[in-house]
């Protein structure tokens, strides 16, 4: 079987439904980037050219009482629209803590190892043509990969396999947080402390604000306006302002007990429908979905199709004549833009993964081949180095740095599409170097499958396994029930399949009752039949409907229905419950494939797909020795 890199890679399916939709968000904000970047380059060349330099250098002024800000409209974008983009940062990068890959704290160190020898080196080769010149200051320019652009050429070039798209936004995290805290700390030459300690003051009363529970947006708008505005007045830049205040917004998985209180809010509302009752089940359903989640959903729309676009429309633009580009041709800021972002990038993260796994012992995140692709991306630094170019320099040395920043960006982004394409292409030895030092994804779910306490059906030990939440009285689950048949009976031996109870009484009244039953049921060895006789039948649920099918599947009923009586088994249940809390299963169905979450359409095609291609996995992997899948290659 010949394997490609996409077959050979476990996909950390629990993540790949929200990783799809923010690496979406991002290639159509790139191509909006794109957009913008060209609009911008063709009106500076245009002979309306003035226009926009008197547009984005107007003046703009907000007062207030003895209070005043005044910016250029430029400034207004660099360092208030995009305080709001760096928020959306902030928000990733503590979801990428709370729920994502650096979740588990261990695997923080080959990412961040090599996202610094990723900023290391690209500075390093920047201070080599510019040491001793003023224009030494911008060595910054070099450390960032810009989010929106490298993920969007990821998809463009067709790298962006789930492990490669994980790696790469855990990398640009890392990049977004020492970009920013050199930002903060080596691009501020006159800080005011009183300001600062204000800033200070107005972020901790928001974070006790969120240590206290309050979930209502009004007060988090103030505050955040304030530090905003205090960290301004600083000498800080702003944007730091926005990373700060996206991390202290916490990621978790919606809780049973916030669904519960939302459901029953929503019964009182169904029953007395008053607008006073309506904002209270209002507030009830937001409050389940985590703070986090909320905020992405809410801003990122806005700082992929409008904050980026705008920045890029505002700082792209530059006179490329004749007299320019001659400077440029020869300029050591130009030149070391461009040298430090496309090779300084990839020797940096390819070396320090290198230095950390050979020398080091740390897991590979990627096979070797798509390192290499991967850190190519990386040497795009648009919207930072756009950033930390503006705050830099003034004049035709930031002429200079915005052709050096354009010609890497292009240049990284045509590098990435050549190796890619070269990728596809070699052999499955060179292209599948390392994969047998790939650390294993992350499981999904909390609890792994116990064959002493859980209810298996099939060999525990079978290449995989597939765990599902159900409620009995559930219709969706009821055609999951005819879905996953259908997969034990298609695949066979090699698919075990746990069911695990979720019930929701707040929607379904006696999905606990029934869930009770089929316990009492697995007392006397009867579980599975139990369990098929309550999907097999539309409704019929009441303690004496339990009884009777208790009867027909030949148990003790005096012991069954004293079971039931003193709910003997609650406790089993709510283990279950407490399980899929902590997976984060908070519907039914809800499916987990070898401990990873299933975000799949619930039908035998997609399913059967899936379960095939780990099955693949497993066989590829386990002839990876043999193969001579090394480190070395």
């Amino acid at each position: 079987m010949s394997a490609t890199t996409e077959e050979i890679t476990p996909r950390p399916a629990g993540r790949v439904g929200a990783l799809r939709r923010f690496v979406a968000a991002e290639h159509s904000s790139a191509l909006l980037m794109l957009v913008a970047t060209t609009v911008a380059l063709v009106w500076a060349n245009s002979p309306w050219a003035g226009g926009y330099e008197a547009l984005w250098g107007t003046e703009l002024g907000i007062r207030l009482a003895d209070g005043h800000v005044s910016l250029e409209l430029r400034e207004w974008v660099n360092q208030g629209l995009m305080a709001l983009f760096f928020f959306v940062a902030g928000l990733e990068i503590r979801r990428e803590l709370d729920m994502g890959e650096l979740r588990e704290r261990r695997r923080l160190a080959a990412p961040v190892l090599a996202a610094l020898g990723g900023m290391i080196v690209p500075v390093l080769l920047y201070l080599a043509l510019n040491a001793g010149q003023p224009s030494a200051a911008g060595w910054g320019i070099v450390m960032g990969t810009d989010t929106a652009f490298a993920l969007g050429v990821l998809v463009l070039v067709r790298g962006a396999s789930a492990r490669v798209r994980t790696f790469l936004l855990t990398l640009v995290v890392v990049d977004d947080a020492v970009a920013l805290t050199v930002v903060a700390l080596a691009y501020t030459d006159d800080v005011s402390w009183t300001a600062l300690l204000v800033a200070v003051a107005l972020f901790a009363a928001a974070a006790l604000l969120r240590a206290a529970g309050v979930t209502r947006g009004a007060p988090y708008a103030l505050l955040g306006v304030g530090v905003w505005g205090a960290t301004l007045a600083s000498g800080v830049h702003a944007t730091v302002a926005g990373v700060a205040l996206g991390l202290m917004a916490t990621a978790y998985p919606p809780r049973q007990e916030g669904l519960r209180k939302a459901g029953a809010r929503w019964r009182v509302f169904r029953m007395n429908p008053t607008p006073a009752l309506a904002r209270r089940t209002s507030r009830s359903v937001i409050g389940s979905v985590s703070p986090n989640e909320r905020y992405q959903h809410l801003f990122h729309p806005w700082t992929s199709y409008l904050v980026v676009p705008l920045f890029a429309l505002a700082n792209a633009g530059l006179t490329l004549d004749a007299d320019v580009l001659a400077r440029a041709a020869t300029s050591p800021i130009t030149i070391g833009i461009v040298l430090g972002l496309v090779a300084g990038k990839v020797v940096g993260i390819v070396g320090a993964t290198w230095a950390a796994a050979c020398t080091g012992g740390l897991p590979l995140p990627l096979p070797w081949a798509q390192l290499v692709g991967a850190s190519t991306v990386g040497g795009i630094g648009f919207t930072v180095s756009l950033l930390i170019a503006g705050i830099s320099f003034t004049g035709e040395a930031l002429e200079e740095a915005k052709a050096g920043i354009l010609a890497a960006s292009l240049l990284a982004a045509a590098l990435a599409w050549v190796v890619f394409r070269v990728l596809t292409r070699l052999p499955d030895r060179a292209r599948t170097a390392g994969a047998d030092r790939l650390a294993a994804p992350i499981t999904d779910l909390a609890d792994p499958v116990d064959p002493e306490v859980d209810h298996v059906l099939g060999d525990p030990d079978a290449p995989v396994t597939l765990v599902w939440y159900g409620d009995v009285e559930c219709p969706h689950c009821r055609h999951a029930h005819e879905v996953v048949s259908r997969l034990r009976r298609e695949i066979g031996a090699e698919l075990a399949v746990v069911f695990r109870h979720l019930p929701l009484p707040e929607i379904h009244p006696l999905a606990q009752l029934a869930a009770e039953a089929s316990e009492a049921a697995a007392a006397q060895g009867r579980f599975w039949p139990m369990l098929e006789t309550l999907y097999r039948s539309d409704g019929g649920l009441s303690r004496q409907d339990l009884t009777v099918r208790a009867a027909g599947l030949g148990l003790d009923v005096e012991r069954f229905t004293s079971d039931l009586f003193e709910r003997r088994h609650a406790l089993r249940v709510e283990r279950d419950i407490d399980s899929a809390d902590a997976s984060g299963a908070a519907g039914t169905p809800t499916f987990f494939l070898n401990g990873h979450r299933y975000r799949g359409r619930h039908d035998v095609p997609a399913m059967g797909a899936e379960i095939r291609r780990l099955l693949g996995v497993r066989a590829v992997l386990r002839r990876a020795p043999a193969a001579g899948m090394t480190s070395e290659g």
